[in-house]
C-alpha cells in the first residue's frame, strides 16, 4: 500500500515516489523567488506567519556563527535566521553538546531574513521555525568551514541500499537526535528511516515517547530536520496535524523500509499542484524591503 499520507509531513510534496518527489523538488528548486533578494529582517516583534512550507517570518532574530557548542556553517547562503524560540533551541542543543565534549554541533539552514521560499535545496524553512542539524561532530568552527562550506555534504549515517545504518552511525549521533527530541518546543524531527529504525531498536522499552517526533523520510542520512510548533504571539502561525499516539517503529516504519518506498517505480505521477497563495501578511512583509 501507498503511504500517501506521508506526503504532507514536510510540505505539499505530491505521492510521486522517491523519483518523483526528487525530481519535483528539482523543478521547484529552480523557480525564481523574489524572497531570496531580501537581505535583511523586518523591524517589530517576532511574528511567525502561515506554514512551513508557504509562509513567511516578521521580526526574524539571526543566529550568531558560532556560540557554545555549536557553529553555524554556509553563512553565505544567508539562511541563518528564525524565530527567537528557534534560536533559543539552538542554543539548548549547543549547551547540551557541551556536557558530552569538545566537539561541535554543526548548525545548517534555517530561514532566509523574511522567511519565504528559497531558491534551492528546500521547500519548507518558509516561516522561521525550521533548522537543520548535521550529524557528523566539528572540531572547531574552522574546521566546520573546511569540511561544509562550498563542498558537499559530509559522510552519510546510513549504508548503501537504506536498511541500515553505517559504521559512522554510534552514540554521539544518537544522543544528538534524542536531546533534540526530548526538547519541549520541537513538533517533529525528519531523518532517514534506517537511523529511525536504529533508534527504535536501542532505545529500550521504557520512556519512548520522544521516538513518535521522529519521522522518516527520503534522504536525510547525513543531517536531521528539526520543526518547532507553533510559538506563542504568533496567531497566524499554521500548524501542522498532531502527531499519533505511538512511536512508530511498528508497520509505520516497516514501509519506509520496504522496495516500495526505497526503490520506486520510475515515471508516471500527477502532475504538480500550482502555487499556493501566500498569507497576505507575508505579501506585506515582501513589499517593505
Amino acid at each position: 500500500m501507498t503511504r500517501i499520507s506521508h506526503v504532507r509531513e514536510l510540505g505539499p510534496v505530491l505521492a510521486l515516489g522517491m523519483a518523483g518527489a526528487l525530481l519535483l523538488a528539482a523543478v521547484q528548486n529552480v523557480q525564481a523567488t523574489p524572497w531570496a533578494a531580501v537581505a535583511a529582517p523586518s523591524s517589530g516583534p517576532p511574528e511567525v506567519i502561515g506554514g512551513v512550507s508557504n509562509g513567511c517570518i516578521g521580526g526574524a532574530d539571526a543566529l550568531p556563527e558560532t556560540g557554545p557548542g555549536y557553529v553555524s556553517i554556509r553563512r553565505y547562503r544567508n539562511r541563518y535566521y528564525g524565530h527567537p524560540e528557534l534560536l533559543r533551541f539552538v542554543e539548548d542543543m549547543g549547551r547540551a553538546q557541551q556536557t558530552r565534549g569538545e566537539r561541535l554541533i554543526m548548525i545548517g539552514d534555517l530561514s532566509q531574513p523574511r522567511g519565504g521560499r528559497m531558491p534551492s535545496s528546500h521547500r519548507s524553512h518558509q516561516n522561521g521555525l525550521d533548522v537543520d542539524i548535521w550529524f557528523t561532530l566539528a572540531d572547531s568552527p574552522a574546521a566546520a568551514r573546511r569540511l561544509m562550506d562550498d563542498r558537499s555534504d559530509p559522510q552519510s549515517m546510513v549504508q548503501a541500499g537504506g536498511r541500515s545504518v553505517s559504521a559512522a552511525w554510534g552514540p554521539a549521533q544518537s544522543s544528538l537526535i534524542e536531546t533534540a527530541a526530548r526538547h519541549p518546543n520541537v513538533d517533529r524531527i525528519f531523518v532517514n528511516a534506517a537511523i529511525k529504525q536504529a533508534l527504535c531498536r536501542n532505545s529500550g522499552s521504557a520512556d519512548r515517547d520522544w521516538l513518535r517526533k521522529i519521522r522518516p523520510w527520503w534522504g536525510h542520512h547525513a543531517h536531521f530536520h528539526v520543526r518547532l510548533r507553533c510559538p506563542t504571539g504568533s496567531p497566524d502561525c499554521e500548524s501542522q496535524a498532531a502527531l499519533t499516539g505511538d512511536d512508530g517503529c511498528g508497520a509505520d516504519l516497516a514501509w519506509w523500509l520496504s522496495d516500495e518506498a526505497l526503490k520506486p517505480s520510475k515515471g508516471g505521477g500527477s502532475a504538480a499542484k500550482p502555487e499556493t497563495r501566500m498569507p497576505q501578511a507575508c505579501s506585506a512583509l515582501l513589499r517593505d524591503f
